[in-house]
């Protein structure tokens, strides 16, 4: 699976990550927005409200970088969940579209907006 794949599945079908993958993304996410905060009752919040954990086992999903985790749990959600995952692939050149829903090609502009 390349890494366009993987970013596809995470972001469209976040609803299909288990718990922990999804403790893990907004723990990710959540260190990108304070990295440049200095404030510790922005850091405390943040944990109080479960946006950043502690726990070792949430962590270690991380521990090879983002990308790796988004491949891993991209290959996760891709096995458990084979027939509920679509991949919206262009009629013509067979590229992934930008969305699920997307109806134009945005590396050869095909359209199939009137197809079945």
């Amino acid at each position: 699976m390349d890494k366009e794949t993987a970013q596809y599945i995470v972001t469209y079908f976040f609803n299909l990550l288990p718990y922990e993958e999804k403790l893990a993304w907004k723990h990710y996410a959540s260190i990108l927005k304070l990295e440049d905060t200095e404030n510790p009752k922005t850091i405390e919040i943040y944990k109080r409200k479960g946006w950043i954990t502690d726990e070792q086992e949430i962590l270690e999903l991380l521990e090879k970088g983002y990308d790796n985790f988004e491949m891993e749990t991209a290959k996760k959600i891709l096995e458990k969940y084979p027939t509920q995952i679509f991949l919206n692939k262009c009629p013509k050149c067979n590229k992934l579209a930008r969305t699920p829903y997307a109806k134009q090609c945005r590396f050869c502009s095909y359209t199939w907006h009137n197809e079945k």
